[in-house]
């Protein structure tokens, strides 16, 4: 007899090797096609500028001043991610892209950590500015979904945090209305599927990103990788396998430089661009060396 555990097992395999299978086709935002999967309701040919009504399912990860998250692409009672999660679109900080703005005060909290492993932004906000209904507790995206079409399908993730601009081909986005994470795993290093595993979809960010998440504060450091999602003593973890471990400590990290605020020059409300609004983002060197415990 066949048990619901080797089912499970069995479509994580197929899964994964459709992963892997997704790795032969790489590509860079210039030579992007314009849909990259079937079934794409947005575009990965994005151009350059910036459209608060761009389809642009392109979304980039280099630093505390240049992230994108997945959001919904019209606002709506029904537009929660659970809903939307297979047609997000990129809402970025940084003009250029030909993606959507994150509008200045959604972001009210910002956590960049770059590891051997990964690098991740978490954080929190109003973002309900960004299409995500109010109360909305969210859901995940990653480049696989059920059908290994990616959620949202088609939505390439780039980076420039391990060197010249790349495609990654394995991150995890969480969103909800009023807190982020998202992680996009280094292509070259050991294990890039565990360190941004995505079958722990209902978990959250906390569980799946142990970070810093406090409001007021936008920093910038070096971090240990800690240690894999769901991973507890040499065994794995997966939901429904009865008590839910509590997250990982947070990994320790070092290095860290602050900045006042993040955001972008224009005044945005709604799909309408008006006139630009400075956004400062002065500096300072600050060691925060930081190990928490459960």
């Amino acid at each position: 007899m066949i048990s619901s555990r080797t089912v499970f097992l069995t479509s994580a395999s197929l899964l994964l090797g459709r992963a892997w299978a997704q790795y032969s086709a790489t590509y860079l935002p210039d030579t992007a096609p314009e849909t990259s999967e079937e079934g794409q309701t947005g575009t990965n040919k994005c151009g350059n500028g910036f459209n608060q009504t761009s389809m642009c399912q392109n979304a980039y990860l280099n630093g505390i001043d240049d992230f994108c998250l997945w959001a919904p692409p019209q606002p709506g009672a029904d537009a929660g991610i659970g809903n939307t999660e297979r047609i997000e679109v990129a809402w970025c900080l940084k003009e250029g892209y030909g993606t959507r703005l994150i509008p200045n005060g959604a972001i009210t909290g910002a956590h960049f950590v770059k590891t051997p492993d990964f690098v991740q932004i978490t954080g929190v906000g109003d973002l309900t500015k960004m299409n995500i209904p109010a109360g909305d507790t969210g859901g995940e995206l990653d480049p696989h979904g059920a059908d290994g079409n990616g959620n949202p399908i088609g939505g390439l993730v780039f980076s420039s945090a391990f060197g010249e601009l790349q495609q990654i081909h394995e991150w995890t986005n969480f969103m909800a209305a009023d807190q982020f994470c998202f992680r996009a795993c280094n292509p070259a290093g050991a294990d890039a599927p565990a360190w941004c595993q995505h079958i722990y979809d209902v978990m959250g960010c906390a569980w799946n990103m142990p970070a810093n998440y406090d409001a007021g504060v936008f920093e910038s450091c070096d971090g240990d990788s800690g240690q894999q999602m769901g991973v507890y003593d040499g065994s794995t973890f997966h939901q429904g396998d009865g008590a839910t471990p509590p997250p990982h400590p947070t990994p320790s990290s070092s290095n860290c430089k602050t900045t006042s605020t993040v955001g972008n020059s224009h005044a945005i409300s709604g799909t309408s661009v008006g006139a630009t609004s400075a956004a400062t983002t002065t500096t300072k060197n600050d060691v925060c060396l930081r190990q928490s415990t459960l």
